[in-house]
Protein backbone atom coordinates (compact mmCIF):
# COMPACT_ATOMS: atom_id res chain seq x y z
CA UNK A 1 0.00 0.00 0.00
CA UNK A 2 2.21 2.22 0.85
CA UNK A 3 4.51 1.76 -1.99
CA UNK A 4 1.39 2.01 -4.20
CA UNK A 5 1.22 5.37 -3.20
CA UNK A 6 5.06 6.83 -3.22
CA UNK A 7 4.60 5.66 -6.74
CA UNK A 8 1.12 7.59 -7.20
CA UNK A 9 3.19 10.87 -5.59
CA UNK A 10 6.55 9.93 -8.09
CA UNK A 11 4.09 9.76 -11.26
CA UNK A 12 2.56 13.44 -10.50
CA UNK A 13 6.15 14.75 -9.38
CA UNK A 14 7.42 13.64 -12.76
CA UNK A 15 4.17 14.97 -14.89
CA UNK A 16 4.06 18.39 -13.08
CA UNK A 17 8.04 18.16 -13.84
CA UNK A 18 7.59 20.68 -16.72
CA UNK A 19 5.70 23.26 -14.24
CA UNK A 20 7.96 23.07 -11.48
CA UNK A 21 11.01 23.72 -13.54
CA UNK A 22 9.26 26.41 -15.16
CA UNK A 23 8.46 28.44 -11.81
CA UNK A 24 11.90 27.17 -9.89
CA UNK A 25 13.66 28.81 -13.20
CA UNK A 26 15.47 32.34 -12.02
CA UNK A 27 15.02 31.12 -8.26
CA UNK A 28 17.23 27.83 -8.25
CA UNK A 29 20.19 27.32 -10.08
CA UNK A 30 20.17 24.74 -13.01
CA UNK A 31 22.37 22.76 -10.77
CA UNK A 32 19.58 22.12 -7.97
CA UNK A 33 16.98 21.83 -10.45
CA UNK A 34 19.67 18.83 -12.13
CA UNK A 35 20.09 17.12 -8.40
CA UNK A 36 15.72 17.28 -8.18
CA UNK A 37 15.68 15.50 -11.63
CA UNK A 38 18.51 12.90 -10.69
CA UNK A 39 16.69 12.14 -7.34
CA UNK A 40 13.33 11.77 -8.87
CA UNK A 41 14.24 9.23 -11.75
CA UNK A 42 16.23 7.42 -9.13
CA UNK A 43 13.52 6.81 -6.55
CA UNK A 44 11.13 6.33 -9.24
CA UNK A 45 13.86 2.99 -10.05
CA UNK A 46 14.29 2.17 -7.15
CA UNK A 47 10.15 1.87 -6.50
CA UNK A 48 9.72 0.52 -9.50
CA UNK A 49 12.65 -2.27 -10.31
CA UNK A 50 11.71 -1.44 -13.89
CA UNK A 51 14.60 -1.24 -16.40
CA UNK A 52 12.59 1.69 -17.90
CA UNK A 53 13.42 3.54 -15.03
CA UNK A 54 17.09 2.75 -14.52
CA UNK A 55 17.95 3.74 -18.07
CA UNK A 56 15.96 6.95 -17.30
CA UNK A 57 17.83 7.88 -14.02
CA UNK A 58 21.33 6.80 -15.87
CA UNK A 59 20.42 9.19 -18.80
CA UNK A 60 18.53 11.52 -16.34
CA UNK A 61 21.82 11.56 -14.16
CA UNK A 62 23.79 12.12 -17.53
CA UNK A 63 21.74 15.63 -18.03
CA UNK A 64 21.73 16.88 -14.70
CA UNK A 65 26.20 16.35 -14.70
CA UNK A 66 25.65 18.45 -17.88
CA UNK A 67 23.49 21.05 -16.53
CA UNK A 68 25.52 21.18 -12.92
CA UNK A 69 28.76 21.02 -15.06
CA UNK A 70 27.63 23.96 -17.54
CA UNK A 71 25.27 25.56 -15.24
CA UNK A 72 22.84 25.77 -17.91
CA UNK A 73 18.97 24.68 -17.65
CA UNK A 74 18.49 23.84 -20.84
CA UNK A 75 20.28 19.78 -20.03
CA UNK A 76 17.13 20.19 -17.08
CA UNK A 77 14.84 21.23 -20.55
CA UNK A 78 15.40 18.10 -22.29
CA UNK A 79 14.39 15.52 -20.12
CA UNK A 80 11.08 15.13 -21.65
CA UNK A 81 13.24 14.80 -24.78
CA UNK A 82 15.25 11.70 -22.95
CA UNK A 83 11.74 9.83 -21.82
CA UNK A 84 10.67 9.80 -25.07
CA UNK A 85 13.99 8.91 -26.93
CA UNK A 86 13.91 5.94 -24.26
CA UNK A 87 10.16 4.96 -24.81
CA UNK A 88 10.71 4.92 -28.63
CA UNK A 89 13.55 2.89 -27.83
CA UNK A 90 11.89 0.72 -25.75
CA UNK A 91 9.00 0.56 -28.08
CA UNK A 92 10.98 -0.26 -31.67
CA UNK A 93 12.93 -3.00 -29.96
CA UNK A 94 9.53 -4.59 -29.19
CA UNK A 95 8.77 -4.36 -32.66
CA UNK A 96 12.36 -6.18 -33.69
CA UNK A 97 11.88 -8.86 -30.51
CA UNK A 98 8.15 -9.38 -30.14
CA UNK A 99 6.09 -9.22 -28.22
CA UNK A 100 5.56 -5.69 -28.53
CA UNK A 101 4.71 -3.76 -25.59
CA UNK A 102 1.14 -3.26 -26.69
CA UNK A 103 0.98 -6.94 -27.63
CA UNK A 104 1.89 -7.66 -23.81
CA UNK A 105 -0.36 -5.20 -22.06
CA UNK A 106 -3.13 -6.59 -24.24
CA UNK A 107 -2.45 -9.79 -23.36
CA UNK A 108 -3.09 -8.43 -19.25
CA UNK A 109 -6.78 -8.59 -20.04
CA UNK A 110 -6.98 -10.65 -23.32
CA UNK A 111 -4.06 -13.72 -22.62
CA UNK A 112 -5.36 -15.53 -25.78
CA UNK A 113 -4.83 -12.69 -28.17
CA UNK A 114 -5.88 -14.09 -31.79
CA UNK A 115 -3.85 -13.84 -34.35
CA UNK A 116 -5.42 -10.71 -35.57
CA UNK A 117 -5.37 -8.92 -32.34
CA UNK A 118 -1.35 -9.50 -32.79
CA UNK A 119 -1.01 -8.02 -35.67
CA UNK A 120 -3.11 -4.86 -34.35
CA UNK A 121 -1.11 -4.92 -31.51
CA UNK A 122 2.26 -4.77 -33.80
CA UNK A 123 0.70 -1.79 -35.88
CA UNK A 124 -0.33 0.35 -32.29
CA UNK A 125 3.44 -0.14 -31.44
CA UNK A 126 4.47 1.80 -34.36
CA UNK A 127 1.66 4.29 -34.09
CA UNK A 128 3.52 5.01 -30.58
CA UNK A 129 6.93 4.92 -32.20
CA UNK A 130 5.90 7.75 -34.46
CA UNK A 131 4.29 10.01 -32.06
CA UNK A 132 7.57 9.52 -29.73
CA UNK A 133 9.36 10.46 -32.50
CA UNK A 134 7.20 13.78 -33.25
CA UNK A 135 6.38 14.78 -29.23
CA UNK A 136 10.11 14.19 -28.68
CA UNK A 137 11.18 16.24 -32.02
CA UNK A 138 8.43 19.14 -30.49
CA UNK A 139 9.84 18.72 -26.98
CA UNK A 140 14.05 19.23 -28.16
CA UNK A 141 12.44 22.17 -30.41
CA UNK A 142 10.74 24.13 -27.10
CA UNK A 143 14.06 23.47 -25.33
CA UNK A 144 15.95 24.63 -27.84
CA UNK A 145 14.33 27.52 -29.16
CA UNK A 146 11.63 28.41 -27.65
CA UNK A 147 10.88 30.79 -24.85
CA UNK A 148 10.21 29.17 -21.14
CA UNK A 149 6.97 29.53 -20.76
CA UNK A 150 6.56 27.66 -24.19
CA UNK A 151 8.56 24.95 -23.07
CA UNK A 152 6.59 24.67 -20.10
CA UNK A 153 3.36 24.60 -21.78
CA UNK A 154 4.11 21.79 -24.53
CA UNK A 155 5.77 19.61 -21.45
CA UNK A 156 3.91 20.17 -18.96
CA UNK A 157 0.49 20.30 -20.62
CA UNK A 158 0.41 20.17 -24.45
CA UNK A 159 2.33 16.58 -24.63
CA UNK A 160 0.01 14.59 -22.42
CA UNK A 161 -3.01 16.40 -24.03
CA UNK A 162 -1.54 14.77 -27.29
CA UNK A 163 -0.68 12.08 -25.51
CA UNK A 164 -4.38 11.17 -24.27
CA UNK A 165 -6.40 12.10 -27.51
CA UNK A 166 -3.69 9.26 -29.30
CA UNK A 167 -4.87 6.65 -26.39
CA UNK A 168 -8.66 7.78 -26.64
CA UNK A 169 -8.02 7.40 -30.77
CA UNK A 170 -6.86 4.35 -30.14
CA UNK A 171 -9.67 2.48 -27.85
CA UNK A 172 -12.23 4.24 -30.63
CA UNK A 173 -10.69 2.28 -33.53
CA UNK A 174 -10.12 -0.93 -31.34
CA UNK A 175 -13.94 -0.70 -30.49
CA UNK A 176 -14.45 -0.49 -34.31
CA UNK A 177 -11.79 -3.50 -35.27
CA UNK A 178 -13.29 -6.24 -32.84
CA UNK A 179 -16.52 -5.02 -34.33
CA UNK A 180 -15.97 -5.56 -37.09
CA UNK A 181 -13.65 -8.86 -36.14
CA UNK A 182 -16.68 -10.51 -34.48
CA UNK A 183 -19.06 -9.82 -37.54
CA UNK A 184 -16.68 -11.38 -40.24
CA UNK A 185 -15.71 -14.50 -37.21
CA UNK A 186 -20.62 -14.59 -37.44
CA UNK A 187 -20.22 -14.92 -41.08
CA UNK A 188 -17.92 -17.05 -41.10
CA UNK A 189 -19.50 -19.89 -38.94
CA UNK A 190 -22.51 -19.36 -40.53
CA UNK A 191 -20.90 -19.88 -44.38
CA UNK A 192 -19.51 -23.27 -42.27
CA UNK A 193 -23.13 -24.26 -40.73
CA UNK A 194 -24.49 -23.67 -44.30
CA UNK A 195 -22.36 -25.98 -45.71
Amino acid sequence: MMRKAATAVLTVLTVLYPLGVYAAMGHVEPHWLALLLVALALVRALLTQQRFWWTVSVSAAVLGVAAWWWQDPLAVKLYPVLVNAVLLAVFAFSLHKPPSVVERLARLTEPDLPHSGVRYTKQVTAVWCVFFVLNGAASAYTACFGSDAVWAFYNGLLAYLLMGSLMGIEWCVRQWVKRCNAVADGEALSEIARS
